[in-house]
């Protein structure tokens, strides 16, 4: 298959059109638009890939945790959602989850699966890792100061905003949905995967993110 590369200058263009209430949108998120001769299946393989954000928030433990130092040198997948969404990040989890289980032991315990929330103000340490265990224990969740994770989302050409009421009056979060893979050779986000990334996509492609190779 060909395969798709994203411009960052495109992306930032495009980000703050970047935005899914989840559970109020079918499309696809996809941050920018890409050259249909540069994708390979749901996998967009970045054209300049993207430092990792200088981010220490809190984990699920209550203790600090620094993105960089605690994902050094390690496959890391990362993605922005919350843990009321009714639909995408559950769903999205889910199939990281399934997928991660057909890795090699030795594989599933260097990668790096990172969840960081959009609505910290419901999204507690203890919120966050009673739901991330119901998906895999081993996955790291993150709360803190909103505005440092926006600041972190937006350096990576994703967009979010602050948890506000709908016309019901439920608390919604709306936000970007694409999973970043990180290289564990360079320590950069050179992978992006939307909503419509299956566990089949995962499945194939994770043996090579582990590694650092492009999918």
């Amino acid at each position: 298959m060909p395969r798709k590369s994203l411009l960052a200058a495109s992306l930032f263009a495009a980000a703050s059109l970047a935005l899914t209430a989840c559970g109020g949108n079918d499309g696809d998120d996809s941050p920018v638009k890409v050259s249909d001769q540069q994708k390979k299946g749901t996998a967009t393989v970045l054209d300049q890939p993207f430092t990792k954000p200088d981010l220490v928030l809190t984990d699920t433990h209550g203790k600090k945790y620094d993105l960089r130092a605690e994902t050094e040198g390690r496959p890391t997948l990362l993605y922005f959602g919350y843990t009321n969404c009714p639909d995408v990040c559950p769903l999205t989890m889910s199939n990281i989850a399934v997928a991660k289980k057909q890795l090699p032991r030795s594989e599933r315990d260097r990668l790096r699966v990172v969840f960081v929330t959009t609505d910290p103000g419901r999204d507690t340490p203890k919120a966050l890792g009673s739901w991330l265990r119901a998906q895999d224990p081993q996955f790291t969740g993150l709360t803190g100061d909103f505005k440092k994770i926006q600041t972190a989302a937006r350096s990576l050409g994703i967009s979010i905003e602050p948890p506000k009421k709908d016309k019901d009056g439920k608390t919604v979060s709306t936000h970007g949905t694409q999973v970043l893979a990180f290289s564990p050779k360079t320590d950069q986000a050179y992978v992006l995967y939307g909503e419509d990334a299956t566990v089949d996509d995962y499945t194939r492609d994770l043996p090579k993110l582990v590694k650092g190779e492009k999918p």
